[in-house]
């Protein structure tokens, strides 16, 4: 797909509360993707379900103060807001606490969100949003519907299994997957191989997608697109956390792809988004074209003095 328009996105999944020890922060994945291609230019949809409470209250608020509707965003009655406790060490790697039930494991399907989706460009979904049977059905049956499917993996112990993850995989035009990702997927389907790139291909294969991306945190991102693959070797941040970064990092690369540019210009500007947020508090900083273009620039002089 290479179009100039301007681009349609759904992003299907859970909208939570990121709790840090000091502080605390809207998130969850397909959020952060949606806003980060609505800042690039995307026209972005979210689909996804908060609690009747406070923390519910100020999520809706929150994405109506960046301009986009909360049209989809359902009410669960019964389920409280998604919380996440997040834990980062020293290096600014994160792990999670996920509250379960939550209001975003029960998204029930609509004609209107089928509409929604068949309409749009671009849909985006991960595996988390799959531990619930309601949310699971709802997104299986949107499948259906979409035109362009992109599998964001990020994995979260113990709300997955190797046959759900296949099946997302399978329905996929895109895959993204980290590194530890990578290894436990192919470990699990059985790979015969232990090189990067024999098991990203072997995913692929596997899979019948077209196009694997596997970060790999500080050291960059490597892509295969098309029977051909891609690096970046990263750039240097002073890491404040990586919550979101991933998700930024996605959500540039699939709008740059999609709007016809090179999959190298693409991965590279990708990794220069991704670094930037991790540089920044939270999921969901505000960065300008700008200030990533010099970023790049002055990484590239610094990695040729080098």
């Amino acid at each position: 797909m290479k179009t100039k328009k301007t681009l349609s996105v759904v992003a299907f999944g859970e909208v939570l509360w990121d709790v840090f020890p000091t502080h605390k922060k809207i998130g969850g994945a397909p959020l952060n993707v949606a806003l980060r291609m609505s800042s690039l230019g995307a026209k972005t949809t979210i689909i996804s379900s908060v609690g009747p409470d406070e923390k519910g209250d100020e999520i809706i608020s929150f994405i109506k103060s960046k301009n986009e509707s909360t049209d989809f965003i359902q009410i669960a009655d019964d389920y409280k807001t998604g919380v996440v406790n997040v834990m980062v060490n020293e290096k600014g790697n994160a792990s999670y606490d996920i509250s379960y039930p939550s209001a975003w494991d029960k998204i029930h399907l609509t004609q209107q969100m089928e509409q929604k989706v068949s309409e749009s460009d671009v849909f985006v979904f991960g595996s988390l949003i799959c531990r619930d049977e309601i949310s699971r059905s709802t997104l299986l049956s949107l499948l259906q519907k979409a035109k362009y499917k992109v599998f964001d993996a990020n994995l979260r112990a113990p709300y997955y299994t190797t046959d759900v993850l296949n099946e997302l995989m399978l329905k996929a035009d895109f895959i993204k997957l980290n590194d530890e990702e990578l290894w436990e997927i192919s470990k699990n389907l059985e790979s015969p191989y232990n090189s990067f790139e024999q098991n990203i291909k072997f995913i692929a294969e596997k899979t019948n997608t077209k196009q694997v991306c596997v970060t790999k945190g500080a050291f960059g991102a490597v892509l295969y697109s098309n029977d051909k693959f891609y690096y970046n070797s990263g750039y240097f941040i002073n890491v404040i956390d990586t919550v979101g970064a991933g998700d930024s990092f996605l959500a540039t690369l699939i709008l740059r792809l999609l709007k016809g540019k090179s999959p190298q210009k693409s991965l590279n500007y990708a990794c220069a988004v991704g670094a930037l947020v991790a540089g920044h508090e939270g999921a969901n900083p505000i960065i300008s074209n700008v200030a990533i273009r010099k970023y790049m620039m002055l990484e590239e002089k610094n990695q040729i003095k080098k």
